[in-house]
């Protein structure tokens, strides 16, 4: 057998000399095949890494049509962005004849590995993928790609391996988004940011640090966190006004920080955008539903998800060839509200 493709039961009859029913029998412990013959077939299944297609076994014995069913891997339910990218998937498969099958990785290395190798048992036509943001190794992607399974990256890619992707414009989001900071009179504009692991992460403040050097603006390390959530921000944000130089804006990573800068500005006295300018990246639902409105970077998440599943089905039914990356750029659209000036 070639290395890292799945073996089914009609390689083991091949290799055997046997009928797949003989197989398929044996491996359900069948009284109707001897036991010698059994434990043959059975230890030939186990030194050859053989995993049955639970997905398919299932279809067959139900009553119902068997469906065409694509994995698909979210870092978290409760996101919002992630939640609009999961419609968008579920729109465009849906319309196509296509079920979704989703799960969350909850952020972990660990269990991405694990769903990774669950979709697979599962015999899904194809998965599609956001990385953890704690994924630094990604064999468990490429054995997907050696065994021939179509995988497409959205939002967080894998620049380790070559594979479809789908992603927004994030250099020129953070670009335009520091950009209008600027032209509204900010001239110390911090950033939060997440970990330089994420691809995501090193356009945004590529694109943050590119218009600060457009517009003759110095880059202070010093206004510069690694903080991409509400709870941080609340934590970081008065560090930057203990010294004597403090920021007159904030460019954020996503909305959640935002917010998070948002709510601790105005508990420590300052006026937004009086006193400092606030702008996001996401435009989630609670960017209108705060005081003032939050300026933000729309992402156009169902977008994401219906070109992710696009790609994913067009190579599954041969439009696109599985050898070939597709790379998909989502464009993004800044939203001015009530915390910028």
């Amino acid at each position: 057998m070639k290395e890292n493709i799945p073996l089914t039961m009609k390689d083991i009859a091949r290799e055997l000399g046997i009928s797949v029913a003989t197989v398929s029998r044996a491996l359900k412990n069948s009284p109707r095949i001897s036991e010698e013959r059994r434990l043959l077939i059975q230890q030939y299944a186990r030194e050859h890494n053989f995993t049955p297609n639970v997905l398919a076994e299932s279809l067959r014995h139900s009553r119902v049509q068997p469906m065409k069913v694509i994995g698909v891997i979210i870092p978290e339910f409760a996101h919002y962005y992630f939640s609009t990218i999961l419609h968008g998937i579920e729109e465009e498969a849906s319309a196509r004849g296509y079920r979704i099958m989703v799960a969350q990785s909850g952020e972990h290395y660990e269990r991405e590995v694990q769903l990774c190798q669950s979709f697979f048992e599962n015999k899904v036509c194809g998965i599609i993928v956001s990385q953890a943001k704690d994924t630094q190794k990604y064999d468990h992607f490429q054995r997907l790609i050696d065994a021939g399974v179509p995988l497409v990256f959205y939002d967080r890619i894998c620049t380790g391996v070559n594979a479809s992707r789908v992603v927004v414009d994030d250099y020129m989001g953070a670009f335009n988004a520091v950009t209008h900071l600027f032209d509204t009179g900010c001239r110390r504009i911090a950033f939060f940011g997440s970990r330089m692991n994420l691809e995501i992460a090193k356009n945004r403040f590529n694109g943050y640090k590119d218009a600060l050097l457009k517009h003759g603006l110095p880059f202070l390390p010093e206004f510069t966190r690694i903080c991409d959530n509400r709870r941080d921000a609340e934590m970081m944000t008065p560090e930057l006004f203990n010294g004597d130089r403090y920021p007159d804006a904030f460019f954020a990573v996503n909305d959640d920080t935002a917010l998070g800068i948002l709510y601790t500005a105005k508990r420590m006295g300052l006026r937004v955008p009086e006193d400092i300018s606030i702008c996001g990246f996401t435009n989630d639902v609670h960017a209108v539903a705060s005081d003032p409105m939050l300026t933000t970077v729309e992402q156009y998440g169902m977008k994401v998800g219906e070109e992710a599943a696009d790609i994913l089905i067009s190579h599954v039914e041969g439009a696109i060839p599985i050898t070939r990356a597709e790379k998909r750029i989502v464009r993004t659209r800044l939203i001015i509200r009530g915390t910028t000036r």
